[in-house]
């Protein structure tokens, strides 16, 4: 299959609000909220990189990545999420090359590293691992993980944007 990554554009606000919802729909650890989510990031002007994948003009595929802070007061971290694909793409490398060109691209912006709230097995192959010097409160360990663009990893709590609360 021959898509392309690209950044979002305005013309692609509702196809990114859709295939989320749709993408998300039977996911049993999902908030269901993660099409608002998306919304209430660029709304609040936190969605800092926003990209797609885009496939005979259609858009099949969505990453976003927002500032997160952390007690330390390390600056320059990013949370990956929510990444979206249209379910009649999934497994076909669709979210593998919107997550490895979202790193890229956050690497080239100055970036510190990025964490995530997801599944160890999958996340693993891109170098996302748990780490205990960061901490989501409430979450698992094993499935907030960390990615580090050098050597330093801070240590505290970390928070993402008020915008991941939204739910409508």
């Amino acid at each position: 299959m021959n898509f392309h990554i690209r950044n979002e554009q305005r013309s692609d606000i509702q196809a990114i609000f859709n295939l989320t919802e749709v993408a998300f729909k039977d996911q049993q650890y999902s908030s269901h909220t993660e099409q608002f989510i998306v919304n209430a990031l660029r709304n609040s002007g936190q969605l800092t990189l926003s990209l797609v994948a885009e496939y005979n003009d259609e858009v099949i595929g969505h990453i976003a990545f927002s500032p997160v802070s952390i007690s330390d007061g390390s600056t320059g971290w990013y949370g990956l999420g929510p990444v979206s694909v249209l379910p009649k793409y999934q497994g076909q490398g669709v979210g593998s090359k919107l997550i490895n060109d979202g790193l890229a691209a956050l690497k080239n912006l100055g970036a510190a590293g990025c964490v995530l709230l997801g599944e160890p097995e999958y996340y693993g192959r891109f170098g996302f691992k748990a780490d205990s010097r960061l901490v989501l409160e409430n979450v698992p360990a094993e499935y907030f993980q960390v990615l580090a663009f050098s050597e330093t990893i801070p240590t505290g709590s970390v928070v993402y944007a008020e915008a991941f609360n939204a739910t409508a």
